[in-house]
């Protein structure tokens, strides 16, 4: 059951930046932020304690930090049209689980240009802390000099420590008073989603395709991997009901671990496979008593700096992109052609551009799968595709 924790508690540390970043960055106001906050981490350790019990299993639910990620950098400041992304999102991924074409679409997209995707997506946030290292140096340095320290010591908790060594330097330069007058009392704030073509496009459909790609199904690969047998039907129907549900109330994305799921689902929970559920368990329980402080943590993000967030939550990420970076590259050294497609994709993905109220991100998906096909119908290679998840 330890193991089920520490993973809760790392995990939140590591990433609440990212998620109150990406709900600022999508429109929401500090309440909503802490309101979606607070949702995203209560629904997901309670669909992931219920998951785990009925199925005993250690299937550990987390929010997608991807998701977040591309919040941040949308640049939309529309959050009712960014809800209404979301609930289409959770839909999808319920869909995913019913309809066995969607899954095998999904799929069949080639994992180097979802990875490039996504790793376009990461990459504006990732350069953060060397932006504030040069603009806010007094601020920056000791946060990074803290990360650096601990990834050398004990790389698990170098970004939670740096994420309390940004705490403690906004509490030092005057942010104590704002903590002071911030509700801090756990509350929500229901948001009435609207359906915006611009913002279901690009938000909503990367939103899907990095939560699927980027959590759901490693997460069933970890689980796979130490010898379970996870029901994937029952877990996307589960995940994405939930995220759909909770997403008036803020709630970007629930979905399945996949960091948490290779400590909960791995030896460190336990000898006995079949009693580590009880971690993802613990991991759950452990997750709702932690959305409790989101009102504390996101009065804290809110007094410091914008740039000193996005720069620990750029130092939360900087493993998702290596991780998106080597898939996009593999086994495609020194082929300069077959690295086209997914190189397109990431300059895209990462330019920030909006055409048509449309983000980045789809455009990058869109034109690399083009220049995909093209490609592969040129050189006359068959079309493969991707393997549906097992379970279903």
């Amino acid at each position: 059951m330890g193991a089920g924790v520490v993973a809760a508690v790392t995990g939140f540390a590591s990433t609440s930046a990212v998620v109150l970043a990406g709900l600022a960055g999508a429109g929401a106001t500090p309440a909503q932020a802490a309101s979606g906050l607070l949702a995203v981490a209560v629904v997901s350790g309670l669909v992931g304690a219920a998951l785990s019990a009925r199925t005993r299993m250690p299937l550990s639910v987390a929010w997608s930090t991807p998701g977040a990620a591309l919040l941040a950098t949308s640049g939309r400041d529309d959050f009712p049209a960014a809800v209404g992304a979301f609930c289409l999102a959770g839909l999808l991924v319920v869909l995913c689980g019913l309809v066995r074409p969607l899954g095998r679409a999904l799929t069949s997209i080639p994992a180097p240009l979802a990875a490039a995707m996504l790793a376009g997506i990461l990459l504006p946030l990732c350069l953060a802390p060397a932006r504030a290292a040069a603009q806010t140096p007094l601020l920056a340095l000791p946060v990074l000099a803290v990360w650096l320290a601990l990834v050398v010591l004990a790389p698990r908790w170098a970004v939670p420590a740096a994420l309390l060594a940004a705490v403690a330097v906004v509490l030092a330069t005057g942010g104590l008073g704002a903590l002071g007058e911030a509700p801090l009392a756990p509350a929500v704030e229901v948001v009435a989603p609207r359906l915006d073509v611009g913002a279901l496009l690009g938000i909503g459909l990367p939103l899907f395709v990095v939560t699927m790609a980027g959590q759901d199904i490693p997460g069933l690969a970890i689980l796979r991997h130490h010898g379970y047998a996870p029901p994937a039907r029952a877990a996307l129907v589960s995940t994405g009901l939930a995220s759909a549900a909770a997403a008036p109330l803020g709630a970007h994305a629930v979905n399945l671990g996949a960091v948490t799921a290779a400590l909960t689902a791995g030896p460190d929970a336990g000898p006995d496979p079949a009693r580590r559920w009880r971690a993802s368990v613990a991991n759950g329980a452990a997750l709702v008593l932690l959305g409790l402080s989101a009102p504390a943590v996101t009065a804290v993000v809110t007094a410091s700096p914008g740039l000193l967030v996005e720069a620990v939550a750029g130092l939360a990420l900087l493993s998702s992109l290596g991780g998106a970076l080597r898939t996009a590259v593999a086994g495609r050294e020194g082929d300069g052609q077959a690295l086209l497609a997914p190189l397109v994709v990431l300059a895209v993905s990462a330019s920030g551009v909006t055409v048509a109220g449309v983000g980045s991100a789809f455009w990058g998906l869109l034109v690399g799968l083009g220049l995909h096909l093209l490609l592969r119908r040129r050189s006359g290679a068959p079309e493969g595709v991707g393997e549906e998840p097992d379970g279903r």
